[in-house]
């Protein structure tokens, strides 16, 4: 398939099936490369304009039941660990309410102790900081868990389930995910659906896969209802497998937000400062994203971050750095009341 064929017909409204997906993906033309990222920035621009959401990070345990072969906290790893108390996150929520941000994205490891008891503690604190953000957005992002928890994680305040796949190619799953079930991860979104939450997945890249890889994964993602979806570059992770794997070209994230934006003109797609930090912003808002997720309060050591040391401490990822970015940039962050709009408009039915 010609890629510039192909791109010219999604500029005149076209949404591309699996097979254009991968010939755009496959193309690395330096001048098709540009042409993409500014037809995706444009479609995004013709669905929401120029506001972009923006969502704080509070990673609160960095405990986990797991043993992936790319993450930092995988359980076999020997490193410092911490488990925030529910005072610390309640506050952390609160100050990330009052600097502004759209929506707090709850991050945690599998923690067997916040599994408990019917995952009781998990439950308790997203009612905590319900009670707290008052109509904030609120994502929880867990873990895969069961579909029992579902509907009372709905019932706490939770707006939105996240639970990346990483990858939809089994045999890579297997080495990515050691000891996980491929189809447990995947009911994941489709439980947090009938429970009537948004949901969000995600792809890594770098990990070995390839164009047709990255375009199945995003076709799938978008056939799984998910609202958001997004890429993020692998970086290796001292202590585990994959730790001397070189990290991939920057741009393959940035063609893989470009497509995404393509096949979804309407759904949401971060920019994460989780791979470049600040400095890797505006080439994803230019590729064709519309969030901006990873912002981490300065000096309160959430280390469960990919590069926990990457602009924080300095303030270069608190709300009011990026906000200033934004604004620089042409751009606004958007109302609570634009991002709840959205979520009402989006928000499945629940069917339990």
């Amino acid at each position: 398939m010609d890629s510039y064929e192909i791109l010219k017909k999604c500029q005149e409204g076209h949404i591309p099936v699996a097979a254009e997906m991968e010939a755009l993906l496959a193309d690395d033309d330096p001048e098709f490369v540009k042409e993409l990222y500014a037809t995706a920035a444009k479609v995004r621009d013709e669905h929401f304009g120029k506001k972009l959401f923006m969502y704080g990070f509070v990673y609160f345990s960095t405990y986990c039941k797991n043993n992936c072969a790319f993450c930092y906290y995988r359980r076999s790893n020997d490193i410092d660990r911490y488990r925030k108390t529910r005072e610390e996150v309640l506050m952390l929520s609160a100050s990330l309410r009052d600097a502004g941000v759209n929506m707090v994205d709850l991050t945690m490891g599998e923690d067997p102790e916040l599994y408990r008891n019917d995952y009781e503690g998990l439950i308790d604190l997203v009612k905590g900081v319900r009670e707290t953000v008052g109509d904030l957005g609120i994502m929880v992002s867990p873990g895969a868990v069961s579909r029992e928890a579902m509907p009372r994680l709905r019932a706490a305040g939770a707006d939105w389930f996240a639970c990346y796949q990483e990858t939809y190619n089994r045999e890579l799953f297997a080495k990515l995910r050691l000891e996980q079930d491929y189809q447990f991860r995947i009911d994941q979104r489709k439980w947090a659906r009938e429970a009537g939450m948004l949901t969000e997945d995600g792809m890594l890249v770098g990990t070995g896969e390839d164009a047709a890889d990255h375009a199945e994964q995003i076709r799938i993602m978008g056939e799984l209802g998910c609202q958001q979806v997004r890429a993020m570059t692998f970086v290796p992770q001292e202590g585990t497998p994959m730790q001397c794997i070189v990290p991939s070209d920057p741009q393959k994230e940035l063609k893989a937000i470009a497509v995404m934006r393509l096949a979804y003109p309407d759904k949401l797609i971060p920019a994460s400062l989780d791979v470049e930090g600040i400095n890797g912003l505006k080439t994803r808002i230019d590729a064709g994203a519309n969030v901006i997720t990873s912002i981490v309060p300065p000096h309160e050591e959430l280390a469960g971050v990919a590069q926990p040391e990457l602009d924080i401490n300095d303030g270069h990822r608190s709300v009011d750095y990026v906000k200033a970015m934004v604004k620089d940039m042409g751009r606004y962050v958007a109302s609570n009341a634009e991002f709840r709009e959205f979520m009402e408009k989006n928000r499945p039915r629940a069917v339990y």
